[in-house]
């Protein structure tokens, strides 16, 4: 029972459709997930990019051993920065996800499939001889999925039901960085990692069902459809902010071989708080009105490269990482005014992830390069029907990329770099009756993602 503002009459529902299951809160805490990292709720790795600029983008990703711009090395490996001469860099790119799924009632895209990645990168000497300051600044905004699905009316003459999954996210970078030249072998360096991110999502169940109104003199009497509204909605956006660092260093072996290795410590991130209305959790469990919060941090990860020039106009670089999703994203927990607790588990159950990356590049003549990578990602959300109605909403299942690159030297100190990335479809399907919205219409319907990417990009380069 409710009272509507300035209004006389009480109506009451007399049934509900809007009903809740324990798969359609999986699909809750997808969305949570999605919220929490913008730049990062695409590419292979997760929700990681293979690369930050084009010259990483068009190499795969495969960086670490052979950084050549202040944007691949203050991301991948600072202690390429002390191998440059000053210059900056900067890079616009355009990404382009396609994204279904299929929450019960046939399949379904995404309406939200275009954003843009800004970045800039810059390294100049600085305090003596051998040792240089940098870094790389990027930025994402708008990422998410916008899912509306129509739920035909189990009442005749009512209007639809309706599910509805929305995330919008922004994520913005800064790697201030150091690097020097140890020998004439060694480089090392380091990066701070300061980040902060804007999340807001909701994933919401909309049905009607009869009511009545009661009149001034008492007596009950019926009216048309009313909308009942359950789930979770924390849309009202909210900021974090992350720290964590970047250790890195390349060693020359010879003029043929470098190798490289980086570790990236967690980003420890603020909590995400919300103000909002009364919620349900996956288990049913209301929430009352007031603030919500919960931790997404980043994940740890290690880098192994080797870079080969077989000839001084033809370099092979192949990079090996390994991400510590399950310490991110295994469990997300929404802290706030449950009833009978502070704090509700949401299980994403991901897994940590092996990623091996391929790049080539090749010198043309004195101002055209060329190249082309190959990026490979085990998926880090497990091949069953749990974690697949989980993420329905969050689908990082690709796999598989290839690149393309060029840079044309342009003379006065001027360079232009272009890229294309291809994310293969990939496409995880759970049991029968596994969807989030099985329940309402086809009960033997399938949890399904399907997730595949396109990227392009642009990078105007100058070296002082």
């Amino acid at each position: 029972m409710f009272y509507p503002p300035q209004s006389k009459y009480v109506l009451t529902t007399e049934g509900e459709e809007v009903k809740k299951t324990k798969i359609l809160g999986y699909a809750v805490a997808a969305a949570i997930a999605a919220a929490g990292f913008s730049s990062n709720a695409f590419a292979t790795n997760g929700y990681q990019l293979i690369g930050v600029g084009q010259y990483a983008v068009g190499m795969g990703g495969a960086v670490v051993a052979a950084p050549d711009d202040p944007l691949s090395a203050a991301i991948s490996n600072p202690a390429g920065l002390a191998l440059m001469r000053p210059q900056a860099a900067f890079s616009a790119e355009i990404f382009n996800p396609t994204r279904k799924t299929n929450m019960g009632f046939g399949e379904i895209g995404s309406h939200s499939n275009v954003y843009g990645i800004p970045a800039i990168g810059w390294v100049a000497p600085a305090f003596g001889d051998g040792i240089v300051f940098g870094g790389g600044v990027y930025g994402t905004s708008g990422l998410g999925v916008n899912y509306l699905q129509q739920v035909p009316s189990q009442i005749p003459g009512y209007p639809n039901s309706y599910a509805q999954a929305y995330s919008s996210i922004t994520f913005i970078q800064m790697a201030p960085s150091i690097a020097m030249k140890v020998n004439s072998h060694l480089a090392v360096g380091a990066s701070l990692n300061i980040a902060a991110e804007q999340g807001s999502f909701q994933q919401t169940m909309t049905g009607y069902a009869p009511g009545s109104v009661m009149t001034p003199n008492g007596q009950m009497s019926p009216i048309g459809p009313i909308a009942q509204t359950g789930g979770l909605n924390l849309s009202t956006p909210s900021w974090a902010y992350g720290v964590g660092v970047t250790i890195g260093a390349l060693y020359k072996v010879n003029d043929m071989v470098t190798l490289g290795a980086t570790y990236k410590s967690p980003m420890i991130f603020t909590p995400l708080t919300f103000q909002a209305g009364a919620q349900t959790a996956p288990n049913r469990t209301p929430g009352s009105p007031g603030q919500y919060s919960g931790h997404l941090n980043y994940p740890q990860q290690v880098a192994l490269g080797i870079a080969i020039r077989p000839i001084r106009q033809w370099l092979i670089s192949v990079e090996g990482q390994w991400i510590n999703w399950h310490n991110t994203l295994n469990t997300f927990n929404i802290y706030g005014p449950w009833q009978g607790t502070n704090v509700e588990a949401l299980p994403l159950n991901w897994r940590n992830q092996w990623v091996a990356n391929f790049g080539t590049q090749y010198d043309v003549n004195d101002w055209l390069q060329v190249r082309a990578g190959y990026a490979w990602g085990s998926n880090p959300v497990p091949n069953n029907s749990n974690a697949i109605a989980a993420n329905t909403i969050f689908p990082a299942v690709v796999q598989n990329a290839i690149t393309f690159g060029a840079t044309q030297k342009l003379g006065m100190g001027w360079k232009l770099t272009e890229a294309y990335m291809h994310e293969f479809a990939n496409t995880m399907t759970g049991a029968p009756g596994s969807a989030p919205f099985a329940y309402y219409g086809d009960q033997q319907a399938a949890a399904s993602s399907t997730l595949a990417e396109n990227s392009y990009g642009v990078q105007v380069g100058y070296d002082f």
